[in-house]
């Protein structure tokens, strides 16, 4: 006699095997920055901010030569890109960093590894200093309702009503620059974070949940969710607010070693992690399979 066949037990094996297939085929964008120039890098849809505005201090330039790419100092295999920024306390003399990919990315897994400053290179210290790993959209108006942006931002001198040290977490709903009025949702984690560190970011299911190497600090709610294509960017820049009182140049830096976007939501920082190594063992430097928003959107490097 032949056994039965058990329908549910096939067809959950049937499902698994489809869903490993769509996972290991998921969109995904990958970059370690392994340039020699920026030049190189914008082949691949990066690009550099060089238009005024905010954040910031108000007038200052967004600097083109502050984006740079060297050797890992603990792995001289290893390239890394990294943004530079300076100020003397004057607007004049300050300079801001941003580099920006595609605006195409809204629901899925953003994971960069950064590497986090709490002290300038040089200067005194003190200055409110914001390093960065964020996705943004164009503000079409003020309080536009579609806005769409959710960041990693770390405060390394304190800042916006917090201690020293403090990572904010920041989903927004919109907001208007004068005077400034905003909705969103914050969360704050006070560590130094000195160093390297994992970032990722899980945009599925109405909730924004981030997570800081490995461990989920941040979870917002479907009032904050992003309904547009937004970029991914990296920016280094000072709180106007909070200078120090000198006019002594002080200049602090931030390094990324690698960014990953996959719209595979059920991956974890160690999914990333193991996904990023494959990646590296088989020389691949960048892939990008995340298509293009429909229609197709304008790329933009500015707020």
């Amino acid at each position: 006699m032949k056994p039965a066949i058990k329908i549910p037990l096939l067809l959950a094996a049937l499902l698994c095997s489809i869903g490993a297939y769509a996972a290991k085929d998921a969109p995904i964008m990958f970059d370690d920055f392994s340039y020699k120039t920026f030049v190189d890098a914008t082949k691949n849809g990066w690009q550099i901010r060089t238009q005024t505005g905010h954040p910031g201090i108000k007038g200052a330039k967004w600097w083109q030569e502050g984006v740079s790419f060297h050797l890992d100092s603990l792995d001289h295999n290893n390239t890394v890109m990294r943004l530079t920024s300076k100020t003397d306390g004057s607007a004049e003399n300050t300079r801001h960093t941003q580099v920006c990919h595609k605006r195409k990315y809204r629901e899925g897994i953003y994971a960069a590894r950064v590497f986090f400053n709490d002290k300038p290179q040089y200067g005194p210290d003190g200055d409110g200093v914001v390093e960065t790993f964020y996705a943004i959209s164009p503000l079409a108006a003020p309080m536009d309702p579609n806005y769409s942006e959710m960041d990693f931002e770390y405060l390394a001198n304190g800042g916006w009503g917090e201690g020293n040290k403090t990572l904010f977490a920041t989903s927004w709903e919109t907001f208007k620059l004068n005077p400034f009025t905003k909705v969103n949702e914050y969360s704050t984690l006070q560590n130094s974070l000195q160093g390297w560190n994992t970032l990722l970011l899980k945009v599925t299911d109405n909730r924004l949940r981030y997570y800081v190497n490995g461990k989920l600090f941040a979870d917002h709610g479907p009032e904050v969710y992003p309904e547009v294509a937004m970029s991914i960017n990296f920016n280094l820049w000072f709180i106007s607010e909070q200078i120090v009182q000198s006019t002594e140049m002080r200049q602090y830096y931030q390094d990324i070693d690698w960014v990953y976007f996959s719209q595979d939501t059920t991956l974890n920082t160690q999914a990333v992690t193991q996904k990023v190594a494959q990646l590296r063992s088989k020389q691949i430097q960048h892939m990008d399979t995340v298509n293009d928003w429909r229609p197709k959107l304008d790329d933009y490097c500015s707020l």
